[in-house]
């Protein structure tokens, strides 16, 4: 096939490596061009490693976490990667919650937003484009905002009476939400380790699960086989080591026992301009190898 285009639209750095990362290297490995656009710096991420957590860390969060992004940007192939230049709004914590921040991604205005990434689609010029659900994955108030504003992006970026000023028209083919956080995967990867006789790191968010009945399954349309490539995906988050603890749930099973019980990454087709079959296992399903 001829090489095809694939961007993947995220708030900070380390969901590129946390969300259908194995995928994304995947198509990189096959000569397809590949974007990734994160919106924000991370500058309020939390050091959720204790090994990170060091004096001088916190005062220097936006530089780690750039060349944290590089480093995993290396590690998953060294896709393209765009930074979009936004303040990371930062999670409130509280009841009633506090206010967002001032100048914050979350508080810019879409249309601004829009404009960014339809001047960066028109750039790249992407088939595929692969974003967050109505609930941002999880509802973080940057995920939100790249909900909509990608969303946003996908209806105008082909219509050249849209800003012409950022570039020629282009009309993406399909667009996807991922789905990383699968519960019945979780589920299987907890009850393997039980069996053992092992602690399991992925209790809480089982628990979690029973509170909200909540089965993105259900909405899944596409599995994408990338077992191959799961070790760079692992690599890619440990590149982020302020954001990804090594005794976290992201390393609790054994790469070999992820390629033989669940060897896919899941997506949701949220919108089409082409014909495709349910369900599907590859991104690119329904688009001529001849497209522009």
């Amino acid at each position: 096939m001829n090489s095809l285009r694939l961007m993947a639209i995220h708030a900070h750095p380390d969901d590129e490596s946390s969300k259908g990362a194995a995928t994304f290297a995947r198509y990189v490995a096959e000569g397809h061009e590949a974007m990734i656009v994160t919106c924000t710096g991370g500058e309020r991420g939390d050091i959720l490693n204790p090994a990170m957590d060091r004096p001088g860390t916190a005062e220097r969060i936006t530089e780690i976490r750039r060349a944290e992004m590089a480093a995993a940007i290396a590690a998953l192939g060294s896709p393209q990667h765009r930074w979009l230049g936004y303040v990371d709004s930062g999670l409130p914590q509280g009841d009633p919650l506090p206010p967002l921040p001032e100048g914050c991604f979350a508080l810019v205005d879409d249309a601004e937003v829009v404009r960014e990434l339809v001047r960066v689609i028109r750039e790249f010029r992407p088939h595929v484009i692969i974003t967050y659900d109505e609930n941002g994955g999880y509802p973080h108030p940057d995920h939100l905002k790249v909900h909509s504003t990608s969303m946003k992006a996908w209806e105008v970026a082909g219509d050249p009476e849209y800003a012409p000023e950022v570039g020629p028209a282009w009309t993406p083919l399909k667009l996807y939400y991922t789905h990383g956080f699968i519960r019945q995967r979780m589920q299987l990867f907890h009850d393997v380790l039980l069996r053992e006789g092992k602690p399991s790191p992925y209790g809480v968010l089982l628990e979690r699960w029973k509170a909200h009945r909540a089965d993105i399954m259900a909405r899944v349309t596409t599995q994408v086989p990338c077992a191959d490539f799961f070790e760079q995906r692992d690599d890619a988050l440990r590149a982020h080591a302020t954001q990804i603890d090594p005794a976290g749930a992201f390393f609790g099973t054994p790469v070999e026992v992820q390629r033989k019980l669940w060897p896919t990454e899941e997506f949701e087709l949220a919108a089409t301009r082409v014909s495709t079959t349910y369900p599907e296992d590859d991104l690119f399903a329904g688009i001529s190898e001849n497209a522009e």
